[in-house]
């Protein structure tokens, strides 16, 4: 069985760097797969993707070497549940305020003892490369499990919610987390405010054992925020990418002689 190469990064306390998928493509999920990013997070809360796209989305970025997980609509069983079995290997949970929301979502993706998740379907196994009686056996060691601070009432209770056993990530939101201090939504926290309350979700999760994680736009930001102590890295989307680098190319182009 294939092991999570990010679970072990992060224990490790190096970088984890990867992308996000609002395109419902395999092909395009292979290719980005591909390029070198440690994983590759497929969007499900604002994308139209399907179930079954995101099942054949999956399978691509496994195959092309990459860990896939995705980000659910919201925190209920039947979510999670669809999505591991589809071959996700850990899943991104939006707006995640309070413990018991905490606990939840890492009942929903652990079969038990210690959660409830479901035992069936067979991708999952695929996924990961193995037989089903063995995916059983280590899916509760290799599934990852983040949880999203992207609201003040997170940032307030940082550190009981970090408290959770079995958190492995926690995912800042600078655009919602802005909106919900009555700010202007900005992704690069430049408001005092947010940073301080980013610097504070940082500094908690690390207390804890959390790796703490924040979404950025460019390379130069990446590597800043390693170099701040954040190791769940997401960088920009293919969306972006392909709006930047059609922009960049178009704007080269003389059309007139």
């Amino acid at each position: 069985m294939r092991t999570n190469t990010v679970k072990q990064l992060l224990r490790q306390g190096r970088p984890a760097v990867g992308t996000w998928l609002v395109f419902p493509d395999p092909f395009a999920a292979q290719i980005v797969a591909r390029l070198g990013f440690d994983w590759v997070n497929v969007e499900m809360e604002h994308a139209p993707t399907d179930l079954e796209t995101a099942a054949l989305m999956f399978q691509a970025i496994a195959a092309a070497g990459s860990v896939p997980l995705v980000r659910v609509p919201w925190n209920t069983g039947e979510n999670v549940k669809r999505v591991l079995d589809c071959g996700a290997w850990g899943v991104i949970f939006p707006m995640q305020n309070s413990v018991a929301e905490a606990e939840m979502a890492v009942a929903a993706v652990k079969h038990p003892p210690i959660g409830f998740r479901s035992i069936g379907g067979y991708l999952h196994a695929i996924s990961f490369g193995t037989d089903l009686g063995t995916y059983y056996e280590r899916a509760n060691e290799e599934t990852l499990v983040v949880v999203q601070a992207e609201h003040i009432q997170a940032v307030e209770r940082a550190d009981e919610i970090l408290r959770v056993p079995g958190i492995d990530a926690v995912f800042i939101g600078p655009n919602d987390l802005s909106a919900s201090m009555g700010l202007k939504p900005s992704a690069d926290c430049s408001d005092p405010r947010v940073a301080e309350a980013v610097e504070h979700v940082r500094v908690t999760a690390l207390k804890h054992g959390v790796a703490p994680g924040i979404h950025v736009m460019n390379g130069d930001d990446a590597t800043r925020r390693i170099a701040e102590g954040f190791r769940f890295i997401a960088l920009a989307s293919d969306q972006r990418f392909m709006v930047a680098g059609a922009r960049a190319e178009l704007g080269k182009v003389v059309r007139e002689g």
